[in-house]
């Protein structure tokens, strides 16, 4: 049963939180295992606000961790559902650390996480389709779905001609190079 779409502005989440001292390692910055935590809870409330149903992580893209987060700073957590597919979603996830007394706000990580919507024995279960309303909303929902290629691909449950949006990709930039080659 296919559920009713639903806008991904309704996936929306922010979530604040201050680095306290056991949130850090010895050098007083967030540890990396404490930000994956913080960044698991959010995407999931996301995907659960999305799917109305219990969610399962079930993998994370590239986490990387441009700025070290100091003690005392404070980190904001914004997700949101890029697009959704039968029984996942994938969430678009972004943490700025901000230094409140010198008032400097720096983006410290991005990453997307996918989830599985499941019922209440584990199975899973459908999920309505993301409606994407704005320009970056329409931007993430058509990059989706050659991220979601990729993970399944690099995990083994795709193989590589069956990627036809990756496939597409790459003959895109093959096309651009001998046009660069013709024309020079």
């Amino acid at each position: 049963m296919t559920r009713k779409p639903k806008p991904v502005k309704d996936s929306f989440v922010r979530m604040t939180e201050l680095v306290l001292p056991n949130d850090t390692n010895t050098l007083n910055n967030l540890m990396g295992g404490r930000m994956m935590h913080l960044m698991d809870v959010a995407a999931a409330i996301s995907a659960q606000r999305h799917s109305n149903r219990i969610v399962v992580t079930a993998s994370v893209d590239n986490v990387s961790f441009r700025e070290g987060i100091k003690l005392g700073s404070v980190i904001t957590l914004e997700a949101q559902v890029t697009r959704s597919f039968s029984s996942s979603m994938e969430v678009h996830i972004e943490v700025w650390a901000e230094d409140i007394p010198s008032g400097t706000k720096v983006k410290s990580n991005e990453a997307f996480f996918t989830f599985v919507a499941v019922d209440q024995s584990g199975r899973p279960i459908d999920v309505p389709d993301a409606v994407p309303e704005t320009e970056a909303e329409h931007e993430w929902f058509k990059g989706a779905l050659r991220r979601r290629q990729l993970r399944l691909v690099l995990g083994g449950r795709m193989a590589p001609q069956e990627a036809t949006e990756l496939k597409a990709l790459f003959d895109l930039v093959a096309q651009a190079a001998e046009d660069d080659t013709a024309a020079g």
